[in-house]
């Protein structure tokens, strides 16, 4: 069975411990039993896992969050990237494309189609690989509807033909106000969750008949010519003969602080304390200073190298258009080698604290405009400076003056200050080269 988990997301609802490359699927917020810390993605996967040992998973995602990916499941997906945001419907189209084309993925095999970053337990799971076999034993489309818990005005609904556990789809209704919401669930309406199965050459069918394509390389080349679709309205609503599996387990949208809360594993992660007069407040500290609070009810605070957000639950649905006035580098990333955070940023320079995971190294290049120096704060590594190799270990320093071509390889956690100096320090001047060949 190959699954297709959508990974997009700007950043902006759960600001400050997300942005435009760590969107909420990417924030640690889950303890395993073991006390590692887990995040939406990994949770999801290690699910899927436990449901489904057999499933193939491929991330249909954008370029920036390739890296955090990486980072945190390693090689163990496959990952079809956009070459720009189009939507749900051509990014599906692209990865079935890249399933046939780059994976060997024959036509009549199973796919299904989910978000990537749902909450749920391990009925849900179970419930895709049911999903999956159905669409394996018949052909058309198969969809899973959510038995609502409430009137929402946050998701689309399905109506089915029946109560049963399987039925026929009736009517798909958009995303309501609170009354008409009130009224699908009098009808027995069902949450359409955006998940969905067919086998791969009903997918491939859909994207031929309403874009011009010859294969995967010619539709990832002319991406910016697909159209800006959804899948429900492209494919799904369109779709006459489609059957709804109903789902009434545990399963919910992370979308805001206040729901991203409840799924806490407990009420504070990093340094925090609270006094005994706090009441339903939860709290998130990813800096290394202590955040004390005192007489706070039903709040959420969050801090991150990129701000501190201080808020109402309820208010804290609204903050997409505060964070759209602010202007700011991305101070913290995830990259497929480790971490990075902005330290200081002045008028010519910049302080950045690099980790190196075992074994990963940065690329090998050279910047035009900046002079570099590394203070090695923790860990072991060798550094390479115009082909000239070094051991390198706490408290030494390596200075590239700019032109000069270096990187860094990891033996052991490896924990770098990186100081750039210059007049024109961009993310953009970077010429990489072939470590081997030079």
């Amino acid at each position: 069975m190959q699954i297709i988990l959508l990974s997009g997301g700007s950043g902006k609802r759960l600001w400050p411990l997300s942005n435009d490359v760590r969107s909420k699927q990417f924030i640690k917020i889950f303890q395993r039993e073991a006390g590692a810390p887990e995040s939406m993605v990994m949770r999801v996967y290690r699910q899927l896992m436990e449901a489904v040992p057999s499933a193939s998973v491929t991330i249909a995602t954008g370029k920036k969050q390739v890296s955090s990916i990486q980072n945190q499941l390693g090689d163990k997906v496959g990952i079809c990237v956009e070459p720009m945001r189009r939507d749900t419907f051509p990014a599906i189209s692209l990865a079935a494309c890249y399933l046939k084309e780059i994976r060997g993925v024959g036509e009549a095999d199973p796919v299904v189609i989910c978000p990537v970053d749902p909450f749920a337990d391990t009925d849900f799971f179970r419930s895709l690989k049911t999903l999956g076999e159905l669409a394996a034993d018949g052909g058309g489309l198969f969809l899973m509807g959510m038995e609502p818990t409430y009137p929402s005005e946050k998701y689309g609904y399905i109506l089915p033909e029946s109560t049963d556990s399987l039925s026929g789809v009736r009517a798909f209704r958009e995303k309501p106000d609170l009354e008409t919401a009130k009224s699908y669930l009098a009808q027995g309406a069902l949450w359409n969750g955006g998940i969905f199965a067919c086998k791969l050459g009903y997918l491939l069918e859909k994207a031929h008949e309403q874009m011009e394509f010859t294969g995967y390389r010619d539709l990832y080349d002319h991406y910016e010519n697909a159209p800006k679709i959804s899948f429900d309205y492209a494919v799904v609503e369109k779709e006459t003969h489609s059957r709804v599996l109903r789902y009434g387990g545990q399963w919910k949208d992370l979308g805001t602080w206040n729901t991203f809360a409840e799924a806490m594993s407990q009420r504070t992660l990093g340094k925090v304390i609270l006094d005994d007069s706090c009441e339903n407040t939860h709290v998130v500290n990813e800096l290394n200073i202590p955040v004390l609070c005192m007489g706070c009810k039903d709040m959420v605070i969050a801090a991150s190298n990129d701000g501190i957000l201080v808020s109402d639950k309820g208010q804290s649905s609204y903050i997409k258009p505060y964070v759209d006035r602010i202007e700011q580098p991305i101070m913290y990333a995830e990259k497929s080698w480790g971490s990075f955070t902005v330290l200081d940023v002045q008028k010519e320079s910049m302080v950045i604290r690099i980790v190196l995971m075992p074994g990963h190294s940065l690329h090998y290049h050279s910047h035009q405009h900046r002079d570099e120096v590394w203070t090695v704060m923790s860990g072991a590594g060798q550094a390479i400076v115009d082909g000239v190799r070094r051991r390198i270990g706490p408290g030494d320093v390596v200075s590239m003056p700019a032109g000069c071509r270096h990187t860094v390889l990891a033996d052991t956690e490896l924990i770098l200050n990186e100081v750039q100096l210059g007049r024109e320090i961009s993310v953009e001047d970077k010429i990489k080269y072939d470590l081997e060949t030079d």
